[in-house]
């Protein structure tokens, strides 16, 4: 929630308004840049390791054109293409997680928890089985749609009596909705064995699905779910004070949140039709970035396209290293990763604050 002058006052009696305010620009300027910082170690790691680990100044000279034949194949055929798609992924994953948290006011939500992602995959499944592959202009549309209608149906069972007053009630129903859309598509996969090879990799969530040229060409939907999330943050600020506060200052509710579905279907539909249902980024980062520059989604929702990526991208590194010669899906690492959080959230009696 919005903090008011008062309870500034509060938090620092002795400190003027223009020195609370020019500290809060300071550490959020901070914030920024060590996040821009972390993501573009996380970039040159992704670059660098793997099976077998390059040295940056290989690295750069490989992006040039310039070195062996061998390194330039191994940077531009390969470790490219999946760092492109951590970018990619991991920021449309973070932004679709803040935005759901938001509309949801649910500080647990997450596209692959509420099953979103789950919507997105069956999408997949129903797009291969109608024309015959995993191919990504054959399935991101059908991705699109069950993203849509996956986001909808928790539209609804977050504003119904029996979820709206319980976090735990919401996400509880949105596992339940997972496991129904989830075993949908392993029907559908099973029915399918033409399909059933590429699904049984896609599923768990890797970034070395995909070659750059079909990532380069979803990338306009993702950068329209993300502005379309930018000129939500206003409106979904106000939404945090209650629906009639926000009618009062000019924000129609209805309209946020029906845009909102629409930001959240591009971003995760999107991702997953990439990547496959990586889970927890959406979790995981609107709280980091809840943690470094405050509430207030005009903040954290810029911040998380900078530190969803870079997280996503460490996850992947992690699985290449400790895989021990067979690479670990970065879906698996992740969950790994936001299993033990998710759990924590259930469990904390502490208030958490959303927008």
């Amino acid at each position: 929630m919005h903090s008011t002058p008062a309870k500034a006052a509060v938090d620092d009696p002795l400190a003027p308004a223009g020195r609370r305010s020019g500290r809060q620009r300071a550490g959020t300027a901070l914030g920024f840049a060590l996040a821009l910082a972390a993501l573009v170690a996380a970039v040159v790691a992704s670059l660098a390791i793997g099976a077998r680990s390059i040295p940056p100044t290989e690295v750069i000279e490989a992006l040039l054109g310039r070195g062996s034949q061998n390194v330039v194949g191994i940077i531009g055929e390969l470790r490219v293409s999946r760092t492109l798609m951590g970018v990619t992924c991991g920021a449309a994953l973070g932004v679709a997680g803040a935005l759901m948290q938001a509309v949801t006011r649910n500080p647990i939500a997450d596209p692959g928890i509420l099953g979103v992602n789950a919507g997105a995959a069956l999408g997949v499944v129903l797009g291969a089985s109608v024309t015959g592959g995993l191919g990504l202009a054959s399935t991101v549309w059908f991705a699109l749609v069950g993203a849509g209608v996956a986001s909808a149906i928790i539209l609804l069972l977050s504003a119904s009596r029996m979820a709206a007053a319980s976090p735990v009630r919401l996400t509880l129903a949105g596992v339940a909705l997972a496991a129904v859309l989830s075993g949908f598509s392993q029907a559908l996969v099973v029915l399918d064995e033409s399909v059933l090879e590429s699904y049984r990799f896609w599923q768990v969530g890797s970034l070395t699905a995909r070659p750059v040229d079909q990532v380069t060409g979803v990338i306009p939907l993702i950068i329209a779910g993300a502005a379309i999330s930018l000129l939500l943050l206003r409106g979904l600020d106000a939404l945090a004070l209650g629906d009639d506060s926000a009618t009062s200052l000019g924000v129609k509710p209805g309209r946020v949140r029906i845009w909102s579905l629409v930001a959240v279907a591009l971003l995760a539909g999107t991702a997953t039709a990439l990547a496959g249902p990586i889970g927890f980024i959406g979790l995981i980062v609107p709280h980091l970035a809840r943690g470094i520059v405050g509430p207030g989604l005009r903040r954290i929702v810029p911040l998380s396209i900078v530190l969803a990526p870079a997280l996503l991208l460490f996850s992947d590194v992690l699985g290449r290293v400790i895989g021990g010669g067979a690479e670990i899906p970065a879906g698996v690492v992740t969950a790994f990763i936001g299993a033990p959080l998710l759990i924590a959230l259930l469990v904390s009696r502490r208030r958490v604050v959303v927008a």
